[in-house]
């Protein structure tokens, strides 16, 4: 074996095309796509960190992940159309911050919808995937 596989990486960032919602459309009728892309580990990791929140149990601090907190930032990590970033976008929403744009855009089913199509575009693998997998 040698390691030439991994001396010559492939491409981490990769993009891909999903329709979450019927209510955008372009000017023949027909759903605008949202376009998605993969992050690194490294990338991920700088998302949970940016996540993490100080919580006092019993008079000691603890370090929990804010699990809402870093849904918003994959979700707008991972989103490469429409940029949620853009500020002509969030003036549109109501919003000056990015990560809140997602969630008055979008109704709570297409939410769910971009958010697992990221999360499988990305290969994530979740208790509950496993647990479905284990009951089929």
């Amino acid at each position: 074996m040698t390691l030439d596989a991994f001396l010559y990486p492939v491409e981490l960032k990769q993009e891909k095309e999903v329709v979450i919602s019927k209510r955008f459309l372009d000017s023949d009728g027909k759903p605008v796509p949202f376009k998605i892309r993969t992050i690194s580990q490294e990338e991920n990791e700088a998302l949970s960190k940016r996540s993490v929140r100080i919580k006092k149990i019993d008079g000691r601090q603890f370090e929990v992940l804010d699990d809402l907190e870093y849904t918003r930032r994959l979700i707008v990590a991972c989103t490469v159309y429409p940029d949620f970033t853009n500020s002509e976008l969030c003036q549109a929403y109501g919003v000056m911050d990015p990560l809140m744009v997602p969630g008055k855009m979008l109704i709570s089913g297409e939410y769910k919808r971009l958010l697992q199509e990221i999360m499988k575009f990305n290969d994530f693998t979740s208790a509950v995937d496993l647990e479905e997998e284990a009951k089929n």
